[in-house]
């Protein structure tokens, strides 16, 4: 706001199709959006064999369903209006490799880059790209605190990364920006990995 811009924050419960609904009718009420990042995601650290069916859904319906309503959401309106968008769906390098002890969250990942492709054939002739951005690890202070509690940021992937650092937000912000604009106008239904070549390197998700 201060740089000229506008922001409008419009919290919602992404699983709820009404929800999803009556917040695009009014994210749209001032104008057609121009892109769409899904960012939304859930995980529990587990054992399979003990996770309840309620657990599954938690995570899958955040991950999974949530990032299709939206999606399904924004996307029909760019096709009624004539309007064309980007898509951007944010992954993780697990499905490359799969990773134990978050199953749910895999899968739902796993789910989201075959409706990237899916899309990007069914909607590509409305104008509509869809890409995907599978990132190793970022640290955030929520990320951390879930996954790997007590230790330095970044410490464990600097030290077997080959480009012997972690990711940062301006990494990500910049392949976003990039995926969302006109420079990109002909990469549709990919995923790209950015983790410095790690899972390749280690044949292990680095995150």
């Amino acid at each position: 706001r201060d740089a000229g811009g506008r922001a409008t924050a419009l919290p919602l419960d992404i699983r709820d199709p009404d929800a999803v609904e009556a917040a695009m009718d009014a994210a749209f009420a001032d104008g057609p959006l121009t892109g769409l990042v899904n960012n939304a995601g859930a995980n529990f650290i587990s054992r399979t064999e003990d996770l309840s069916i309620r657990a599954v859904d938690a995570v899958t319906g955040i991950t999974m369903r949530g990032t299709f309503l939206v999606t399904h959401a924004v996307g029909k309106r760019w096709i009624k209006g004539g309007n064309g968008g980007a898509v951007i769906s944010i992954l993780s390098t697990r499905l490359r490799s799969g990773a134990p002890f978050s199953t749910p969250s895999t899968m739902g990942k796993a789910a989201i880059e075959s409706m990237t492709k899916s899309l990007a054939s069914e909607w590509g002739g409305h104008g509509i790209r869809l890409n995907a951005i599978a990132p190793g690890e970022i640290p955030t202070e929520g990320m951390l605190a879930r996954l790997r509690p007590g230790e330095k940021p970044g410490a464990a992937t600097a030290a077997i990364n080959p480009l012997g650092r972690a990711g940062t937000l301006e990494d990500i912000g910049s392949l976003a920006a990039f995926l969302l604009g006109p420079g990109s106008a002909w990469i549709n239904g990919e995923t790209l990995y950015m983790d410095g070549g790690q899972t390749n390197a280690a044949g292990v998700a680095s995150y």
